[in-house]
């Protein structure tokens, strides 16, 4: 229900800057053609469009240029090829045209601001919103075919087609079952056919993508962070279908799925998950103290036994969280090297995690 309603503010959202863009158009057309003494006045007005264009453009890119040191060396990282994308995607539009308007309102009841000063302000704004959507925004798929940033990786192309193996393989044993229904009756298969072209691609069972030779599986840093971010998308999907199950409470599912989105932001470098989750999973502070006091064992028990059995269920959900995504990302991947390592990763972080178990297996067996 909350999806649809977030689907339903995101659609009216869009139709109400659409909306207002073309009031937009409306409101500058009417000044701009209302007026010909504007350009009576201002017959440069047109070539100082273009000037201006070119301007923000240079401004955008000694912006990035200079804080791109930066931005290549902290947060996510920045690429030189990313660096180009981000200037020449500098698109104007909504804001920019609001507040022009806003200044052209409050002209010509102002000795500061004149009419004339008002309506170059529209004109000006709006050819800039014009020029960067026509022009940057038409362009930058062809930039990014140059720059090969428009292309899969050989560890997406994997995935993608074992998705399809999946779904074709589903769609013909579906086919197939339909073909042996006897509640159908004679159905003229042939021209059921002709009508659903993708049937035609269902002849014979496909063969799985990783029984094809495996090529392009290097550990590039690149495929090693798409890799690591889908392993954790896994396990959050895990820890998801957890709490639905009632196996985790909503306090742990909230604490694991913030080390998720940890892990996913530190995934460039290594597999961390873990990290967040280490000020959880530990034995009391007090629980040293305790054990060499006079207390009473059932005593100490009392104040440990509910921290412990916290710490217990997120070890444990992390562990099985780990052990479904690893299968899935197996299954996706196949025996591939890249797999592999991230497969390791995911075992040695689930090290720390298994040795608390034990450890609390021994000091309370209880």
């Amino acid at each position: 229900m909350h999806c649809i309603i977030f689907l339903a503010f995101i659609v009216f959202t869009r139709h109400l800057c659409c909306f207002f863009i073309f009031c937009s158009g409306v409101v500058i057309a009417e000044g701009i053609l209302g007026n010909d003494k504007i350009f009576q006045n201002h017959g440069n007005s047109w070539g100082y469009l273009i000037l201006l264009y070119i301007f923000v453009q240079v401004s955008r890119l000694f912006v990035v240029g200079t804080l791109y040191p930066v931005l290549r060396n902290f947060g996510y990282g920045l690429e030189w090829k990313e660096a180009i994308i981000l200037v020449w995607s500098g698109l104007r539009g909504a804001v920019a045209l609001s507040l022009s308007l806003s200044v052209k309102r409050s002209s010509g009841g102002s000795s500061l601001i004149t009419s004339e000063t008002g309506t170059l302000f529209v004109f000006f704004t709006g050819g800039i919103v014009f020029l960067t959507l026509i022009v940057n925004g038409s362009t930058t798929q062809y930039i990014l075919h140059l720059l090969d940033m428009d292309k899969l990786s050989a560890t997406k192309r994997r995935i993608l087609d074992y998705t399809k193996y999946e779904m074709l393989n589903t769609a013909f044993k579906t086919f197939g079952d339909l073909g042996d229904d006897e509640e159908l009756g004679p159905v003229d298969w042939p021209t059921v056919k002709r009508y659903i072209r993708c049937l035609n691609d269902l002849e014979g069972v496909p063969m799985h993508p990783h029984s094809a030779s495996e090529t392009g599986d290097s550990l590039d840093p690149t495929n090693l962070r798409d890799i690591r971010i889908r392993l954790l998308n896994g396990v959050q999907a895990a820890y998801w279908a957890m709490l639905d199950e009632g196996r985790i409470t909503q306090t742990a599912a909230n604490i694991l799925m913030q080390s998720v989105d940890e892990g996913i932001d530190l995934a460039s470098n290594e597999l961390c998950d873990w990290r967040g989750l280490k000020d959880n999973v530990s034995f009391p502070n007090y629980y040293k103290f305790l054990q060499t006091s006079m207390f009473p064992q059932k005593l100490i028990t009392y104040f440990t036994v509910e921290r412990l059995e916290f710490a217990c269920s997120i070890c444990a959900a992390f562990l099985r969280a780990h052990k479904i995504a690893r299968q899935q990302l197996h299954d996706f991947i196949g025996d591939s090297g890249i797999a592999s390592v991230v497969i390791e990763e995911s075992k040695v972080e689930g090290e720390d995690a298994r040795k608390f178990l034990e450890d609390v297996r021994v000091n309370f067996p209880q």
